[in-house]
């Protein structure tokens, strides 16, 4: 997938993020004790040097007060295509109470980043199996 906005989703997800501090005026110090990560730690993301999980983007999403989905997207996590139709389609089920909807839409998102890491996942299946 290319990135619209930006060829490299970890610089364009780090813009993002900084642009949305600076509009909630609030300063990285106090952005990273919202979200409970350090503040390097936001530094190198907000310059496109670390790629956060998916629980950090949700910590920092919460923070600013901002969809996780956004954050997702511009890290290049989700296709925004794709996968808004399938997070929609959660969404738009009536038999869900919203919790249930948000653990779903959770678990799908867990499973790509899981996806996008066979290495990790794989040594760790190996690792069980011996």
């Amino acid at each position: 997938m290319v990135n619209r906005r930006n060829l490299d989703p970890l610089k364009d997800l780090g813009e993002y993020i900084r642009e949305q501090r600076r509009q909630a005026e609030l300063s990285l110090r106090k952005l990273a004790d919202l979200a409970q990560v350090s503040d390097p730690y936001l530094s190198q993301i907000e310059r496109g040097l670390k790629r956060p999980s998916a629980e950090i983007l949700q910590q920092i999403a919460r923070a600013l007060e901002v969809s996780a989905e956004s954050l997702y997207v511009r890290a290049g996590i989700l296709d925004e295509d794709r996968d808004s139709n399938l997070i929609a389609s959660i969404r738009a089920q009536s038999d869900l109470t919203t919790e249930q909807k948000q653990v779903l839409i959770r678990i799908y998102r867990s499973f790509l980043l899981e996806n996008e890491e066979p290495d990790s996942a794989g040594v760790s299946a190996e690792t069980e199996q011996t």
